[in-house]
């Protein structure tokens, strides 16, 4: 069918949620957190946050431990990261199923809309969308998550001990932790680890999914203007996870912003650390771009060559005829209106030069250093100027 837009049975089969029907949705809207239609994202956002952290402030509020002045030195309004994690990270953790649901039920379709994976390689295709949807309806790989939920909490509280302080109490050699602070271990930072780590199963389903499909014969075309051979339009799957790297970077820069302000440690001490941050989650995100490499490389290679010999014989026949005044004997490549003049063929060799190896851009770096450096410029600003900051970034940008 080549470019033409596949059938609507076709794209109903393609069509490959990451969220909808795993385990995780099925549980949920089993006890009502999901509606029949639809996906709950709102509600569901504003109740765990709501059960993760009300508790929380109301027990410390009573026992006169949230705000200052109270029997701790450190009351659980300067603990940034316990607010963020429940009122931040774990609602952009929910919403972000949204953003991966309209991301990626059109990306496979894709491949056949533009021509990308043939007629002959679409039954090999719909075999590889099933059996991402079994991994992705699979119970086994949540239980394992489970398991090691499970086994992480259970060997003590883990995390930060530090940011249970204002919860603690009794003999301060052996103190033990009040209800806020057991609510925060055993419910808060549980329900934040198994979305993080529910996000991390679905990194897993892209990354096997894209490395299922650049296995296919792909029409990668050389020329494409996209640089990369047809394939650009994954440069948008990385924002996809653009909440979840805004959660996690949320979550790390609130434990740092209480060491600034309370603890008198400098941001400079921290850059490395926020570094360290930003190119984890670029190499763990784009990831799944890069399996395209070992296609386009290749492709890359043979087109140049296949390009130069045919630029260079049109070049040859242009010389001799209008250089060297010599009759040639065109066989259609002087006249194919395909390539045109000798600077339309340069144009075609340039454009093969200019392919990338693999389908990431500003684009797809964007969606996850973005959402990244977000929280991290906010503890950067404690000390540094904002306007020294941000004139920082730019000319170092530029």
């Amino acid at each position: 069918m080549g470019l033409q837009s596949a059938p609507a049975t076709d794209r109903s089969e393609l069509a490959v949620s990451l969220v909808r029907d795993d385990l995780l949705f099925r549980a949920e809207r089993a006890v009502g957190l999901i509606p029949a239609a639809g996906a709950g994202i709102g509600r569901r956002a504003a109740l765990f946050a709501a059960v993760t952290w009300v508790p929380i402030a109301v027990w410390a509020a009573f026992a006169h431990r949230a705000l200052p002045g109270g029997p701790v030195a450190e009351p659980l309004l300067e603990h940034f990261g316990v607010h963020v994690r429940c009122l931040v990270a774990i609602p952009l953790l929910v919403i972000g199923e949204a953003m991966a649901q309209a991301q990626t039920l059109s990306l496979v379709p894709y491949f056949v809309r533009s021509g990308l994976v043939t007629e002959a390689d679409r039954p090999r295709l719909r075999e590889v969308v099933q059996g991402i949807v079994r991994l992705r309806n699979a119970t086994l790989p949540w239980v394992v998550m489970g398991g090691l939920l499970i086994a992480w909490f259970a060997i003590g509280p883990p995390g930060n001990a530090h940011e249970l302080l204002w919860a603690e109490e009794g003999d301060p050699a052996a103190p033990r932790f009040g209800f806020g602070g057991w609510w925060l271990v055993v419910v808060a930072r549980p329900v934040f680890v198994a979305l993080l780590l529910a996000w991390l199963w679905r990194l897993v389903l892209v990354t096997l999914l894209l490395a299922r499909i650049a296995r296919l014969d792909l029409a990668i075309v050389p020329t494409h203007p996209d640089r990369a051979g047809g394939l650009g339009f994954l440069e948008h799957l990385p924002s996809a996870f653009s909440l979840v790297v805004l959660a996690i970077s949320a979550v790390a820069a609130s434990q740092w912003a209480h060491q600034v302000v309370y603890h008198g440690v400098a941001v400079q001490s921290l850059f490395a650390s926020m570094a360290a941050l930003v190119a984890i989650s670029l190499v763990l995100f784009l990831a799944p771009l890069l399996l395209f490499a070992r296609t386009l490389g290749p492709v890359k290679r043979r087109a140049l060559l296949d390009y130069g010999a045919l630029v260079g014989e049109h070049g040859r026949r242009v010389r001799r005829r209008w250089i060297l005044g010599e009759p040639v004997d065109d066989d259609g490549r002087l006249s194919a209106p395909e390539l045109g003049p000798v600077a339309d063929t340069l144009a075609l060799y340039e454009a093969v030069q200019r392919m990338r190896l693999a389908p990431v851009g500003r684009v797809a770096a964007a969606a996850i250093v973005v959402p990244a450096a977000i929280p991290l410029l906010v503890v950067l600003a404690l000390q540094i100027p904002l306007k020294s900051l941000l004139l920082g970034l730019l000319k170092t940008i530029a």
